[in-house]
């Protein structure tokens, strides 16, 4: 992806969105900073797919407003509409290959930028995964979409589950792809089990260019070689970020969000998940810590839905973000799953 033009590098820092600190990456030095202008926390520049539009909002207080891309089918409609949820390091702005599949086979789709993240807002407020999936809804409603299927990818995976949740008659299947929160971290001898949002806001605001690009980096843990320029473009996306004046403020709302991850978590929702329910994604997923303890966090999903409404698939030599490592691979079970007996 393109949309960033070189110039002189200011002395800022670059955040590391939360992520499980449950491996470490090891890996070679990386490269210097790139060279990229100051970007906006609103992701102005961010090369998105397609259009955005905007539902204005009133959360704890504050009018915020809430990006969305609605993207029309490419081929004659099935009626039936995909939302598509993003993980936490992202935003909308990572699923084209996603959309350009589902809207090739019939699918309108709908892609929130939560609020906190992309071209939404940033306010300084309490963030929980309940809140994103009633602000999901309104933007169903605002369309007048009465049912949906719900991918969601990472931290989106933990959204999807709660909205799945939260709103069984909106919920027509569910994908959970590569989703985090596998297990409810609060308790025992767990560094996370309790994070500081202060701590967490110095820790981003002292972050280089080289730590985000190994934090994204352990996306390919299983096979370095994967990484390739489309996960760099977002590198440098994030590295941008941190030379705006508004930086502080993301950093800010990043420290928060950090703290949902582990304090919200989704393993007693999944048994009252009651749409048909794809667990799906990349084997050799490493952020758990191993592959092994993915898989069977993978398989724990799919015993606790009821009524035999869950199955599992995954794709050996893949890792967390499959659509990106391997498209070709990756979105057609997908797809097939979203169109069975359409």
């Amino acid at each position: 992806m393109t949309g960033y033009h070189r110039g002189r590098v200011r002395p800022h820092f670059v955040s590391i969105l939360f992520l499980s600190p449950l491996i470490a990456f090891a890996q070679s030095p990386a490269p210097e900073p790139p060279a990229v202008k100051p970007a906006s926390i609103t992701c102005e520049e961010c090369p998105y797919p397609y259009a955005t539009s905007y539902l204005p909002l009133t959360l704890y207080g504050h009018d915020v407003r809430m990006a969305y891309m609605d993207a029309p089918p490419t081929k004659p409609a099935n009626g039936h509409t995909v939302v598509l949820l993003h993980g936490n390091n992202f935003a909308g702005f990572y699923f084209g290959a996603i959309m350009d599949a589902l809207r090739g086979e019939g699918f309108r789709v709908i892609v929130p930028d939560q609020i906190g993240y992309g071209r939404s807002s940033k306010p300084i407020i309490p963030y929980y995964l309940s809140d994103m999936a009633r602000n999901t809804r309104a933007i169903l409603q605002k369309l007048n979409i009465g049912k949906a299927m719900i991918v969601g990818h990472s931290m989106g995976g933990m959204l999807a589950a709660r909205f799945a949740a939260q709103y069984p008659d909106l919920t027509e299947r569910l994908v959970l792809f590569n989703p985090i929160g596998l297990t409810d971290t609060r308790f025992g001898d767990n560094a996370a089990a309790n994070p500081d949002p202060d701590e967490a806001y110095r820790r981003n605001l002292s972050s280089t260019y080289q730590s985000i690009r190994a934090s994204l980096m352990r996306y390919v843990a299983h096979k370095p070689s994967a990484w390739n320029a489309e996960f760099e473009s977002y590198a440098r996306i994030r590295y941008a970020w941190t030379l705006s004046a508004d930086w502080p403020r993301l950093a800010r709302v990043q420290s928060l969000i950090s703290r949902l991850i582990v304090l919200d978590p989704v393993v007693y929702d999944w048994p009252h998940i009651k749409a048909p329910t794809l667990v799906y994604g990349g084997a050799e997923d490493m952020l758990p810590g191993t592959a092994a303890a993915f898989q069977a966090g993978m398989k724990r999903i799919v015993q606790a839905i009821p009524n035999g409404k869950a199955r599992l698939q995954l794709l050996p030599g893949l890792g967390h973000v499959p659509f990106i490592e391997d498209p070709q691979r990756s979105l057609p079970p997908l797809v097939a799953f979203l169109k069975e007996d359409k």
